[in-house]
């Protein structure tokens, strides 16, 4: 049942799929503004597997009065999820979790002030991942849905997931976690190689939460809710110092000693649970990695941003800039030096830390 997610236009999707019906049944105009949107020329990010389609994302932009039942937001610049829905077969294996977070990119970088969502009261687990990411309640509107809503002025920064995707600005230190190129590759897309288009396809299919298996010679120096930049270890023919490059940037959300040297803190059982499906590893090279390491330790981040084809920077250009001073396992970056980096890599910094 393997799939992947697309950008594709509403003339492309087939209304006539299965998947389609409750949106049918809990919106009875739902084939008409499909349609609608179809003459418009509209895209949405659509998960598509041998079965059919698995999983449909459309976000638009609005400005316009939300009516509530006992009040009304005025109208102002929003970004809208206007459809969010995950098959049945699908749950459980994070696309809801991606297809959020992508939006939450396209919310970021519209830079409006607030994002919304509504939501019938009977799907449960979609609220619940709505609230995790930080959305909250402001009432039903006249279809007595639940309307979420996050505002980049209100962020909760108490856990990651909610602040997401913004990094909390009471950070100290920040770190850098290195990986090399072909397990990095499968779990962050290369954006030297990919388009943003790709990237967030990419992501939307294989979730933000992205859990990382280090094996490091002693302990390491992360904290929780620290932020960290993703660097890439290029192992092929050439200057390294030119082509292992830092993409991307996370927040560490969960730190898990599995063994400590040498001592397991758990069976390989649990350690396997724990990876799940948020690694690039196999039960085999998890088994290899548990077995044949005196230090292991898995490391959950939730995956911020990245840079984007053209971007990224370079060994030589941390090293020139003072930027690499050891092994980047031991590497503590100030709270200015990691804005130094986001600026080399052209990303808006005011849009990723807002002070």
């Amino acid at each position: 049942m393997a799939g992947k997610f697309n950008w594709c236009s509403f003339t492309d999707v087939d209304l006539n799929d299965g998947f389609f019906n409750s949106l049918k049944e809990d919106y009875l105009e739902f084939s008409q503004w499909f349609a609608k949107k179809s003459s418009e020329g509209a895209k949405a990010l659509v998960f598509s597997d041998d079965i059919g389609v698995g999983a449909f994302l459309y976000v638009k932009e609005e400005n316009e009065q939300i009516l509530l039942s006992d009040h009304s937001l005025p109208a102002k610049p929003r970004l809208k999820i206007g459809t969010l829905r995950i098959a049945e077969r699908q749950r459980g294996l994070r696309l809801g979790e991606g297809a959020i977070g992508v939006a939450l990119w396209h919310w970021q970088l519209q830079k409006v002030e607030e994002i919304y969502v509504t939501v019938f009261e009977k799907h449960e687990l979609l609220i619940s991942l709505f609230e995790q990411f930080g959305f909250s309640f402001a009432g039903y509107n006249n279809r007595h849905e639940r309307v979420y809503i996050k505002n980049r002025n209100e962020i909760d920064y108490s856990s990651p997931s909610k602040a997401f995707p913004f990094i909390d600005p009471k950070f100290k230190v920040a770190g850098i976690v290195p990986i090399n190129d072909y397990y990095h590759d499968s779990l962050f897309p290369y954006s030297e190689l990919k388009g943003v288009k790709e990237v967030e396809e990419d992501t939307a299919r294989n979730g933000i939460k992205k859990v990382f298996i280090a094996t490091p010679s002693s302990s390491l120096s992360y904290k929780l809710g620290e932020p960290v930049f993703v660097y890439r270890i290029y192992n092929g023919n050439g200057q390294k110092t030119f082509k292992s490059v830092v993409t991307s940037f996370c927040t560490i959300t969960s730190i898990i000693t599995v063994k400590a040297n040498r001592n397991p803190s758990m069976e390989f059982e649990e350690f396997l649970a724990l990876a799940g499906n948020k690694t690039v590893y196999n039960e085999n090279e998890l088994k290899d990695i548990y077995t044949s390491h005196g230090n292991v330790i898995l490391i959950e981040m939730i995956y911020n941003g990245f840079f984007g084809k053209g971007h990224n920077v370079t060994h030589r250009e941390l090293v020139d800039a003072n930027l690499f001073r050891s092994y980047p396992y031991n590497i503590r970056y100030s709270k200015a030096e990691f804005s130094t980096i986001l600026q080399m890599g052209d990303a808006d910094e005011h849009n990723i830390i807002i002070d």
